[in-house]
């Protein structure tokens, strides 16, 4: 294995963007963290940023600032970093504009999603509709965090053209539930971080089922230390090599190609 996408990670530029619990004592500092992942042989990490609280009536102009700060950490880490960017389903208008910029400036990853920390809870309203349609158009990468799963389902049936990515496996019910949208969109992949991947036979089981091209490598790191999720992936003697290799570096590297990410460097 000579290269790992890490598909699911929160960066930061500042502590108030850092949401490791333990960041005041042991966590890994902004100026640390390409060497720190590089180290674990990760050469690329993608995702959003997040500040470390929930922000109650979350208002547009805090959504993009988020985003404009990923904007920044992007051009500071260039090579290294794929910036994800934030929607909200309250803000359509804004939204829309949003995919827009970020179409144009080459940012094609949305998300991870987190609805209980922007305040909303439908994945399958009329504004998210829009917000899919959109994103689809722009042949955009949709990543978000697994909760209400039964408007989840609802949005998946609706959308299956579009690239959705959800985050965390869940335990086995969860897991269950991925699987079954796996069969209802050819589009649909899980990214392996948070919990789930320590679960015994789990990533072998979803491989047994839809092959390995469907999963993601991801830490959601700085809440969860990436070095257990290399060895859930790495170490697993239920998973061929060839297998793992897909699920390090080449499913993500196909979707990052596809979407024609400007910030994503491997590209050839």
């Amino acid at each position: 294995m000579n290269k790992i996408i890490d598909f699911h990670t929160h960066p930061f530029i500042n502590e108030g963007q850092n949401i490791c619990t333990y960041r005041s004592d042991v966590g890994v500092s902004f100026e640390d963290t390409p060497k720190y992942m590089k180290d674990l042989g990760v050469t690329t990490v993608c995702g959003s940023i997040i500040n470390n609280f929930t922000i109650e009536n979350m208002t547009w102009s805090d959504v993009e600032a988020l985003n404009n700060e990923a904007l920044k950490l992007a051009e500071i880490w260039r090579g290294f970093y794929v910036p994800g960017f934030h929607v909200h389903p309250h803000y359509l208008k804004e939204s829309l504009a949003e995919i827009e910029r970020m179409h144009k400036l080459g940012v094609n990853l949305i998300g991870e999603l987190i609805p209980y920390g922007f305040g909303w809870t439908d994945y399958a309203s009329k504004a998210m509709d829009e917000i899919l349609d959109l994103a689809l158009q722009y042949n955009m990468i949709f990543n978000f965090h697994t909760m209400y799963e039964d408007t989840v389902d609802k949005m998946v049936e609706k959308h299956p053209n579009n690239i959705i990515v959800a985050a965390h496996p869940g335990e086995y019910p969860d897991f269950m539930g991925h699987l079954e949208r796996m069969k209802k969109s050819e589009n649909y992949y899980l990214d392996l971080s948070g919990t789930g991947v320590f679960r015994q036979g789990m990533l072998a089981y979803g491989i047994k089922k839809f092959g390995a091209e469907r999963f993601l490598y991801g830490s959601d790191f700085p809440v969860c230390n990436p070095a257990v999720f290399v060895g859930g992936v790495g170490l697993d003697s239920l998973v061929s090599d060839a297998d793992k290799e897909k699920v390090f570096y080449t499913n993500a590297d196909a979707l990052l190609k596809r979407t024609d990410n400007s910030f994503y460097e491997n590209a050839e």
